[in-house]
Parts: structure tokens; C-alpha cells; sequence
């Protein structure tokens, strides 16, 4: 069991190039969690930092573009784009909405969340921390 300030994240990048949406969401969630290493503890915050970029250029199965809705309340009226439209103004929202589902829903959620990075182009300020590239497999 890992104690806490005893692990320390590593910093990675993934290029979203081409990738599936669902299928990079769940490999992303489970580094964020920790679940890939060994001494994985679940009531500890023991994952990686993600950078992910190129978000705009994901890929789909199916009809989702057109099919799958987002809905969102403004507090005045329930207001829905799909997936399109999503990707077409803010393509990193896309991830993270996806990414955050498959985290806990807890304040250790909320910290594993905060180490997800997402943008939309090729670049990224992040490289003070050193990242290491990482490919989805």
C-alpha cells in the first residue's frame, strides 16, 4: 500500500492523432487512476499526469457524429449540440467530458482529473515538466 507523498506522478504525452475516442478515454482514465502499476492503492492519489493534444483529430465508429447528443442546463433551458458541433467548437471538452465519466465520482476524482491536460493543437506548454511520449495500445 502506498502512503501519501510517496509517489510521485510522471508526466506523459499523447498525440490523439487518429485514435478512437472511447477506446483513448479509458486508457487515459486508468493511468490517471494508477491502476497500471504495482503498487496501486484506491484511496490514494497514485497516477500519472496526461497531456493529451491534437484532441481535434479523434475518430468515431458509427454514426455518432450525428447521433450522439450533449446536452447541457443553463440554469434557464436544457440546451444539446452533437457531436459534431462539440468537436467543431471546443474538441477538447469532447475528452475530457468522456475521461471524467470513467473516474470516480469522490474528491479523489476531482484530484485525478486535474492532472488531465487536453488541447486541441499539436503544442503544449507543458514541457518544464519533461513529458514522456506514451502510445495508446
Amino acid at each position: 500500500m502506498a502512503k501519501k507523498g510517496e509517489l510521485q506522478p510522471d508526466w506523459f504525452v499523447i498525440d490523439a492523432n487518429n485514435l478512437i475516442l472511447g477506446r483513448l478515454a479509458s486508457f487515459v482514465a486508468k493511468r490517471l487512476r494508477g491502476k497500471h502499476r504495482p503498487e496501486f492503492t484506491p484511496h490514494q492519489l497514485c497516477g500519472d499526469a496526461i497531456i493529451i493534444v491534437n484532441a481535434e483529430k479523434i475518430k468515431v465508429t458509427g454514426n455518432k457524429l450525428q447521433d450522439k447528443i450533449y446536452h447541457r442546463h443553463t440554469g434557464y433551458r436544457l440546451k444539446s449540440r452533437s457531436l459534431q458541433e462539440v468537436l467543431d467548437k471546443h474538441p477538447e471538452r469532447v475528452l475530457e467530458k468522456a475521461i471524467k465519466g470513467m473516474l470516480p465520482k469522490c474528491a479523489l476524482g476531482r484530484c485525478m482529473y486535474s492532472r488531465l491536460k487536453v488541447y486541441a493543437g499539436a503544442s503544449h506548454p507543458h514541457m518544464g515538466q519533461n513529458p514522456d511520449s506514451l502510445t495508446v495500445s
